[in-house]
């Protein structure tokens, strides 16, 4: 029988060692895979829990560690933030390897190097406010409610802006469905992301208090967060019921339209006569109010076409009724190519004065080459790899009595800048969309979650804006999305149409009239508070 005295006998030196070393490798594990489960939050999944109950395990171990260094803050909010975004954006993969013929140990390389730029927003919050923390002496209640929440929602918002933005999978996408999609009309997916990240505080404190049995003030560190989790989650769900936009006009028929061409035949030359005769008989295959085609769903340039096609699509949208939008490249000029909408239709004009829409907000590294980058880009085989920009504010096209404002692929992703449109026109009292149009190809990246997480991006902007979303895609989700929510949805990786009518609507949501500014100025209040709260409390003593 071992004596009680022998069990605190101290272990071998080499045991000691093995234990120190996984402890180590669980330290460096364990914030990675509690990121990596966030994807999960996310469309096609959406258990829009797991995304809150994440946050609120990293935010409890920045409150629970009061004396580790901003290093080891920071280390622990990267590590979490690579995770989030390494199994969020793998499919970045398929398009750098399978379609652009980069080797798979340089694209998985590539897809690596992303995620750790990305995981810097996080761990750069989860180290200001540990480092804050220790410069204002800041209470577990402040850092838990005011600061981590505020740090979190700024680091986000940066990450939107910051070379050109890359907000795939910011927080507040995780929340179009749930008690919180409430609060997108009033501050965006980021306003979003910083209730999200409030409740999480809340959890955290409430974890803590729960830990600490017996301590003075426990009632309070766990009737508190509750109150406040509970608070914001009945608030969003009261906000459901405003209604910031009404309808406008009559509604409209529209015919979307999904050729469901393979990525890798889409440029060859052997496929383009089928594909130019595919759209032009979906085109004409029936009238509607407007039709839509995916991005660059005819790949040549104009004058690279068989004579008169887009002669005989202009007349079939006059002579028909019809509003055409075509997904086409276009070039100004030697060098100078722009992914564009032309836009089809009785009073629109003929073919040599469409309505025209180009793309704004370009792809890096699919659409414009970042300085330094070209032997990155040399790697791959796309083409169209260098555009040139369209206006930040572009005028809507008419569909009868609404106006349609078309955004391609990518666009969708920048909320503010397409409330931006908005309130442009609002304010210079020019017609303002009643409906959003998407146009995309996301065949890059093949059979792979990057197409239901796309069409959660596009319900984003439909609850920002109170008005419906068209997407008219390659590959899919070819949808309809309306602002109560409801969506209609063809089968991916299919040809085919999308039919039915529409309702436009009209009206300003505050997103609309303040953008991001809410949310950024709510969360520099939420750090002066904490700042001022400090000064007052060394005042005092």
């Amino acid at each position: 029988m071992t004596s009680p005295s022998s069990q605190n006998l101290p272990l071998p030196r080499g045991a000691t060692a093995a234990r120190g070393r996984l402890g180590t490798a669980l330290a460096l594990l364990l914030p990675v895979l509690a990121g990596a489960v966030n994807v999960f939050a996310f469309a096609p999944f959406k258990l829009w829990p797991l995304q809150i109950l994440a946050l609120a395990w990293l935010f409890h171990g920045v409150l629970a560690q009061p004396q580790a260094s901003t290093g080891r803050q920071f280390l622990r909010g990267w590590l979490y933030g690579f995770g989030w975004a390494a199994a969020g954006v793998h499919w970045l993969y398929i398009s750098m390897h399978d379609y652009g013929g980069m080797p798979g140990w340089m694209a998985a390389l590539a897809v690596g190097l992303l995620a750790l730029y990305l995981g810097l927003y996080a761990g750069a919050a989860t180290a200001l406010a540990g480092w804050l923390r220790h410069r204002w002496s800041s209470s577990p209640l402040l850092l838990a409610l005011f600061m981590l929440p505020a740090l979190w929602a700024l680091s986000e918002w940066m990450r939107g802006w910051v070379l050109t933005g890359f907000p795939w999978l910011v927080s507040g996408y995780a929340h179009t469905v749930g008690p919180l999609a409430g609060f997108a009309p009033l501050g965006g997916v980021y306003f979003i992301g910083w209730i999200a990240a409030l409740i999480a505080g809340s959890l955290a404190l409430l974890w803590m208090g729960l830990s600490r049995k017996g301590v003075a003030g426990t009632g309070q560190r766990i009737i508190l967060p509750l109150c406040v989790a509970a608070l914001l989650c009945a608030g969003g769900v009261a906000l459901r019921l405003v209604q910031w936009t009404t309808p406008q006009g009559q509604p409209i028929t529209v015919r979307l339209l999904q050729g469901n061409i393979a990525q890798e035949m889409k440029f060859s030359s052997d496929a383009l006569v089928a594909t130019l005769g595919m759209y032009e008989q979906m085109i004409s295959a029936a009238p509607a109010d407007l039709i839509a085609t995916p991005e660059t769903a005819i790949p040549l340039l104009p004058q690279q076409l068989p004579p008169d096609y887009l002669e005989r699509l202009a007349r079939f949208a006059q002579n028909s009724g019809s509003h055409l939008a075509l997904g086409i490249p276009l070039s100004d000029g030697p060098q100078l190519y722009a992914n564009s909408v032309l836009g089809f239709g009785p009073g629109v004009g003929s073919a040599l004065m469409p309505y025209r829409y180009d793309k704004h907000h370009l792809v890096p590294f699919g659409e414009f080459i970042p300085t330094g980058f070209r032997w990155f880009v040399d790697l791959m085989h796309i083409p169209l790899g260098d555009m040139t920009r369209g206006a930040p504010v572009q005028s809507p096209f008419g569909v009868k009595d609404q106006w349609v404002l078309p955004n391609i692929c990518y666009e969708d992703l920048f909320g503010e800048e397409i409330a931006q449109q908005l309130r442009a026109a609002y304010r210079a009292g020019q017609p303002q969309a009643s409906l959003l149009l998407n146009l995309s190809n996301i065949a890059w990246f093949g059979n792979s979650i990057a197409l239901p997480q796309h069409l959660q991006i596009s319900q984003m902007r439909t609850l920002e804006t109170g008005r419906p979303m068209l997407r008219a895609t390659n590959t899919g989700a070819t949808a309809v999305i309306l602002p109560g929510g409801a969506t209609s949805e063809l089968a991916p990786y299919t040809r085919g149409v999308l039919s039915g009518r529409v309702q436009g609507y009209a009206g300003q949501t505050p997103y609309i009239l303040l953008g991001n500014k809410l949310v950024v100025g709510l969360a520099l209040l939420m750090l002066l508070l904490a700042w001022g709260r400090n000064k007052a409390a060394r005042i005092r003593h």
